[in-house]
């Protein structure tokens, strides 16, 4: 069956994307395990594949039981459908793309047929503003599956933090070799630092500026170095030997600078160098998906029928997904968006994330496999019907 998943998006096509995720890959250890985390879909697949007889896990099991549902979808859309859906499926494997938009479509698909709804592909089959159609009871809704970085909440990225990180490895490596001891580097980065894990030649480099300020302050042996657009101060690092066999390095640095701090570790020797850096404000993932909400939401639903925003929070962790969670920060947005007028045509949002694609437990994942957020407002909310779609989980 994978095999003819990967069929529909074309051998040569997808041996080319496997042997370019793996090139890139090589790019920088904390950046290359960001690229392999970012296609873990693909990978997944293709390891899958190259190994038949072993045992899949149980997210892989899950993952081939999407493209199960890919294949037979294939089989039952028309010529036109399939056409559609090998566009998804050639964009997904190309540039930017993963398969992130395609397996939360199809996972979007089967959470609704197991409450007892009948789905219908109505984007790829007819070209709709939106992607789903449900029906229960001789009552229907629209469904629109999102993908929302939450990369988008951030000053800081953490693909480009990778991307400085590896970048400056090696110089602070040679450093420590000659500065033997512990040191943190704190940072403080008021105009944020952006540019992913695919900058290119072309487009302006957001951190060599910031890469040229640290190698300065290092060479010149100074302990602070700020402007306007960054804030940076070296000191000693202090940590007992308890901390660290107790704790780890990491676990006690993340306790310390807390989770939205970006953090790198760099050894020689038996010197340690810690950068830790941070924008001038808290992040705003919850924030971002709201105003997204506010402009997708009207093109995506045709206000005919109750519509569902279903949104996959892609770019972050299991720490950070269930922070959003327990600080009731998606609740929070969800519901003020839910009181917008751009919200008219909403009668639920939900949200998930790769810890329920992937099949995660609780407290990590959402138990019902999404979180639902009902708009008390909408004239379809309180159709018996709707309830296993729209109701809200908190």
């Amino acid at each position: 069956m994978l095999d003819s998943f990967v069929g529909l998006a074309g051998k040569q096509s997808w041996a080319a994307r496997i042997a370019e995720i793996r090139d890139r890959a090589t790019a920088g250890p904390r950046s290359g395990k960001a690229i392999r985390q970012r296609h873990a879909v693909e990978l997944a697949v293709e390891r899958m594949r190259e190994t038949p007889g072993r045992q899949p896990s149980a997210a892989e099991f899950l993952l081939a039981s999407h493209a199960a549902d890919a294949v037979a979808l294939a089989g039952e859309l028309s010529p036109v459908g399939r056409r559609r859906l090998a566009e998804v499926l050639q964009k997904a494997i190309a540039g930017d793309g993963t398969l992130i938009p395609l397996f939360h479509l199809l996972r979007t698909a089967a959470l609704q047929r197991s409450r007892g709804f009948t789905v219908r592909f109505s984007g790829l089959e007819e070209g709709t503003e939106f992607d789903l159609l449900l029906a229960r009871e001789r009552v229907e809704a629209e469904i629109s599956c999102e993908v929302m970085s939450a990369e988008d909440g951030r000053d800081v990225h953490r693909g480009a933090w990778f991307r400085l990180a590896d970048r400056i490895d090696p110089e602070l490596q040679t450093w420590l070799s000659a500065h033997p001891g512990r040191y943190l580097l704190k940072m403080t980065l008021p105009q944020g630092l952006h540019g992913g894990l695919h900058a290119t030649e072309e487009v302006p480099d957001p951190l060599a500026a910031l890469h040229q300020r640290i190698r300065t302050l290092l060479q010149t042996r100074m302990r602070q170095d700020h402007d306007e657009a960054i804030v940076l101060r070296l000191d000693p690092l202090t940590l007992s030997s308890a901390q660290g066999e107790d704790l780890g390095l990491l676990p006690f640095l993340r306790r310390e600078f807390g989770p939205e701090a970006h953090l790198a570790v760099t050894t020689a020797g038996g010197g340690v160098f810690v950068m830790a850096a941070r924008a001038a404000q808290e992040n705003g993932v919850a924030v971002a998906v709201r105003k997204r909400l506010g402009v997708t939401a009207p093109d995506r639903l045709t206000g005919t029928r109750p519509g569902i925003m279903a949104i996959f929070l892609e770019d972050t962790d299991r720490l950070e997904w269930r922070g959003l969670r327990e600080r009731l920060e998606l609740e929070g947005e969800a519901r003020q968006f839910l009181t917008n007028p751009e919200a008219k045509r909403v009668v639920a949002v939900t949200f998930a994330s790769r810890l329920e694609l992937f099949g995660m437990k609780e407290p990590d994942a959402v138990e019902d496999g999404e979180l639902r957020f009902r708009n008390p407002g909408h004239p379809a909310a309180r159709i018996p019907a709707l309830a296993p779609a729209v109701l809200s989980s908190l």
